[in-house]
């Protein structure tokens, strides 16, 4: 004689099943599934949170310091009228030449140049010309600083490679700005023989470029190439240390 099976398996087993329908989708998936189901889920979400954020932060976006210099000096007015009376003797206009610029917080130049007629002696040509630019600081593409310092090298490498220049030579400065370099060459056009001395200079986000040449006419000697280097240093100087100045800033 068969005895029946217990009534109460089935019966739990359907309780189970009853009460799981009754409770949310959410709570079903982890409260009704099988123990050993539930338990490798909890392993699961553990250890993938854990990964996510191990250390419980965000990670947040490098930054960069700030530039030194929020805007340039007028070009024109960078350098003394004494400083132009005597590097261009004659200059046509003591106020300089400003050249065109869209933005002149980040760049701008001015030039000066005239002859100086000294009858049969012949006549001496000069010409003057500096140039300012300043870089932002910006997280994408490095600080003011170290474009400035890109932009400087990039000049320097240009002047050194002028189209026809001939005798070139550089030299590192001291005393002007964070670095700087002098260049000169000689450079024949309009049919005369011109001396060419550069400074390229950097004072943390800004690049400074003084460019002075001139040449005889008329039967003149050439000017000095040693004097031309010396009168430029001196007029690079004045014109980085106006870049302090138009900031308020103390030399």
């Amino acid at each position: 004689m068969h005895r029946p099976a217990p009534a109460t398996a089935p019966r739990t087993r359907l309780a189970r099943v009853l009460a799981c329908a009754a409770v949310p989708v959410m709570l079903v998936a982890v409260g009704c599934s099988s123990d050993s189901g539930g338990d490798e889920k909890k392993k699961d979400s553990g250890s993938s949170s854990s990964a996510a954020t191990p250390s419980g932060k965000q990670s947040s976006s490098p930054s960069v310091a700030p530039a030194k210099y929020a805007k340039l000096p007028d070009p024109c007015k960078a350098l003394a009228e004494k400083t132009i009376d005597n590097l261009v003797p004659k200059a046509k206009s003591k106020s300089g030449t400003a050249g065109k610029s869209t933005d002149v917080a980040s760049q701008g130049t001015c030039s000066w140049n005239g002859l100086d007629d000294k009858g049969v002696k012949g006549s001496q040509y000069r010409w003057l010309d500096v140039s300012f630019k300043r870089y932002g600081s910006d997280a994408a593409i490095g600080s003011g600083d170290q474009r400035a310092a890109k932009e400087y090298a990039r000049l320097l490498a240009a002047t050194k490679a002028t189209d026809g220049a001939k005798n070139v030579k550089s030299t590192p400065v001291s005393g002007i700005g964070d670095e700087a370099t002098a260049v000169s060459y000689d450079l024949h056009k309009t049919d005369e023989d011109f001396k060419y001395a550069v400074i390229v200079a950097r004072t943390a986000n800004a690049v400074v470029v003084l460019d002075y040449n001139g040449a005889g006419y008329q039967g003149a000697d050439a000017p000095d190439a040693g004097d031309l280097m010396k009168d430029a240093q001196g007029a690079a100087k004045e014109a980085v240390a106006s870049v302090v100045t138009a900031n308020g800033a103390k030399q």
